[in-house]
């Protein structure tokens, strides 16, 4: 399954980019998230891997995050693998102004099983709400500045 989504953001693109690349702040706008680690590679380059570890209600996901491609202040593209899934993740980013950034984000999930390839037969809308739902959060915390509790 393949999608886009995209949002406007009310900061620099410098800003945007230096909070979305701050691991620390992550936990501010991608709700469920408990924590991380760095896996191997230079932090924050191109090969690099994290571990991300969600908690939703009763359900605990822990997936990879593997920098795939980067570009200052153009691309950020990373892969996603977890259990039964792979999401590849192109963001693009481009400054519409001096303090407005546009970020279009094209979403690809792959099922290496059975059980996740219904998930996403019967349920794409959910993968799209949440995709959309990271980058709102990210324009709220990113716009002003907030923590969650």
């Amino acid at each position: 399954m393949k999608y886009t989504t995209q949002i406007i953001i009310n900061k620099p693109l410098y800003e945007c980019l230096d909070l979305l690349e701050d691991h620390n702040s992550k936990k501010h706008w991608q709700d469920g998230l408990e924590s991380f680690e760095h896996v191997s590679g230079d932090l924050g380059k191109v090969g690099s891997k994290m571990r991300l570890n969600y908690v939703f209600g009763k359900r605990k996901i822990s997936l990879t995050e593997t920098i795939a491609q980067k570009e200052l202040g153009k691309t950020f593209h990373v892969n996603y693998d977890m259990d039964g899934m792979h999401n590849i993740q192109e963001n693009y980013f481009e400054a519409l102004d001096s303090n407005t950034t546009k970020w279009v984000s094209n979403n690809e999930f792959a099922p290496t099983r059975f059980r996740t390839r219904m998930m996403l037969l019967l349920m794409p809308k959910a993968f799209k709400k949440q995709s959309k739902k990271y980058l709102v959060d990210f324009k709220h915390f990113a716009e002003n500045i907030t923590t969650r509790k």
